[in-house]
């Protein structure tokens, strides 16, 4: 490829720390679209002849079916995909396969491949996490009104509803979708044509490979072309957030399908044993999940890292982009897959939901709300005086709701019998009509308007 240049061939150190081509081979497809793209606007410019151009693009789609066969031979000393497939084009139409790489650079060549590669993957994990919210929300749909407690500091804070308790995923897996598209909004102009940083003297035009390639428009400066890979990174970051989101589900699953809460069961399908205790069921897809975020962070600091002293404009250092990329986005998919299938494969033991919702003296800001509301007394106060009733329910070993009238009106005189009304779980959560909260109402309202939004 150089060979006018350099007497000597590589050291074989050289070669293997230089090669990529292990690597960004799953750039084919995008190789050869923006090579067909290029040789189609050469020829629209007369800098190739129509014959030409014409056999290019039926060479090159020859090598995408070879490549997709599977009869391809992949050559380490050819570095990459684009000198592999550069040179099996040779090999198939000759002398035009030489006049293809006119105006532009290996450079500007692999910022299209990639930027096209991570437009399709934030494509790919909209629509992966796009069925873990259809998922989440047929869920909750059939338990908006199974109660459960909720949790602040993992100890029992108040009534919710299991179904709510899962919408608040559809909101997270919403905002991480709209980031994915955020990032493929920004990513989508086309770098080709920017060369090796400064552009090129041929009279070439970049609107049409952009256009041809689904671009918006090309790129505005030739070095921060060949340069930039913000696109990966934000790719990256969403990614590394969606992943926070399904370790947190994730962590809960862990929770709730062992004994001391078994809200939960997954089947076979999602268990695992142990080689030694016989009687075990191992969550363990729901662990690794939950682990895989260790890799999408480390992918997105790798780069950063790479990144963050580079002059400009293209260094060798940014060929560690890909592999990165690709094993984030790998991750990424296989989690998202994971959690939906066990959200489909769950088994909910309503009974076990709504006894833990009784314990903990969970409906104390009830008792709470309704001394503000039918004494009129000050929250602060009532507050107060609360807390002392849960101290009392606690020296008694019962909950409040079994706490005797007498002992309640031995802290607050006024407290009428009517009070047991807003202490049984089932009226806590129903009372909780405010936007956005719990009542069983509200989330088959939030339900039926997150399939409008999101599905």
């Amino acid at each position: 490829m150089w060979g006018g240049r350099f007497g000597v061939a590589p050291d074989a150190i050289m070669q293997k720390i230089n090669a990529s081509i292990d690597v960004d081979k799953r750039l084919y497809a995008e190789d050869i679209a923006g090579s067909i793209a290029h040789a189609r606007m050469l020829a629209s410019r007369d800098i190739l002849s129509a014959r030409d151009a014409a056999a290019i693009v039926k060479g090159l789609e020859a090598v995408r079916c070879e490549i997709e066969s599977g009869s391809f031979v992949f050559r380490t000393e050819l570095e990459d995909i684009h000198m592999n497939v550069e040179a099996r084009l040779a090999e198939l139409i000759g002398e035009p396969a030489k006049r293809l790489h006119v105006a532009r650079s290996r450079n500007d060549q692999v910022a299209v491949d990639f930027r096209l590669w991570v437009r399709g993957a934030c494509d790919r994990a909209d629509a992966a996490l796009r069925e873990f919210q259809r998922a989440l929300i047929d869920r909750a749909e059939k338990h908006a009104a199974t109660v459960m407690p909720g949790f602040t500091h993992l100890q029992p804070a108040q009534p919710v509803t299991f179904g709510h308790h899962l919408m608040a995923y559809v909101e997270m897996a919403g905002r991480d979708r709209a980031r994915f598209a955020d990032a493929r909004k920004r990513l989508n102009e086309c770098p080709l044509g920017a060369a090796a940083l400064a552009g090129t003297s041929f009279p070439i035009d970049r609107s049409h490979t952009a256009r041809a390639l689904g671009f918006e428009r090309p790129t505005a400066n030739s070095l921060d072309s060949v340069s930039d890979r913000d696109f990966a990174l934000e790719f990256l970051a969403a990614a590394s957030i969606a992943a926070i989101h399904l370790s947190r589900l994730a962590e809960e699953f862990v929770i709730w399908t062992g004994p001391q809460f078994g809200f939960v069961r997954l089947s076979d399908a999602w268990s695992t044993g142990s080689s030694i205790m016989p009687q075990k069921r191992n969550p363990d897809a729901a662990e690794l999940v939950r682990a895989t975020t260790g890799r999408l962070f480390g992918s997105l600091i790798g780069l950063a890292t790479v990144m963050k002293g580079l002059p400009l404009a293209y260094s060798k250092d940014m060929q560690e982009d890909k592999a990165r990329t690709f094993a984030a986005a790998d991750a990424l998919m296989l989690a998202v897959a994971a959690m939906t299938g066990m959200i489909d494969d769950l088994t909910v033991d309503e009974a076990r939901m709504k006894a833990a919702a009784g314990a903990g003296f969970i409906t104390a800001t009830d008792l709470a709300d309704w001394l503000v509301r039918e004494l009129g007394m000050p929250f602060r106060e009532a507050h107060h005086v609360t807390g002392r009733i849960v101290r009392r329910a606690e020296e008694k070993g019962c909950d409040i709701a079994e706490l005797p009238l007498a002992d309640m009106r031995a802290i607050e005189p006024r407290i009428a019998k009517s009070v047991y009304a807003v202490l049984g779980v089932e009226n806590s959560v129903a009372s909780r009509t405010s936007f956005g909260g719990t009542a069983p109402a509200n989330v088959r309202r939030a339900c039926r308007a997150a399939r409008a939004k999101y599905l």
